[in-house]
């Protein structure tokens, strides 16, 4: 499956597609979660500069742009996470999908389809460790 992101991304679409379910909706939830708080963070910069319109702060201003950009990338990111999901079979309204409004998995016990229940040794095809801000680096 081919696709291009608009955003420079730290995986490919294919590159999702080889991780594991878990790991996938892990990382959705994860990303929902810091997009709801660049969200929080652009609100109250936008009521900042929108009531200060004389005290043009250019850093304030520069962060209200570069969080927009964050912002883009990161539900760009989600997007390409539930096509991978979907492309592993995954239906986004079942039992494996991740609540859009918090993040919480819908389900509490979460299989994989091809192995069973996930157990805490199962590794990942694909090497996925955290990177500073806490994502799956591939």
């Amino acid at each position: 499956m081919e696709y291009t992101p608009r955003y420079a991304q730290p995986f490919t679409l294919n590159q999702a597609i080889q991780l594991d379910i878990p790991v996938i909706i892990e990382e959705i939830a994860r990303l929902q979660n810091s997009l709801q708080h660049l969200r929080e963070t652009q609100e109250l910069l936008g009521q900042y500069i929108a009531e200060n319109p004389e005290e043009q702060d250019a850093e304030i201003e520069k962060a209200f742009k570069e969080n927009e950009t964050v912002i883009g990338s990161q539900e760009e990111r989600v997007g390409m996470l539930r096509m991978a999901l979907s492309e592993k079979g995954v239906n986004p309204g079942s039992h494996y999908a991740v609540s859009p409004s918090n993040g919480i998995l819908a389900e509490r016990d979460i299989v994989q389809r091809s192995t069973g229940p996930v157990t805490g040794n199962q590794t990942n095809e694909v090497a996925a460790e955290s990177d500073d801000d806490g994502g799956v680096h591939l």
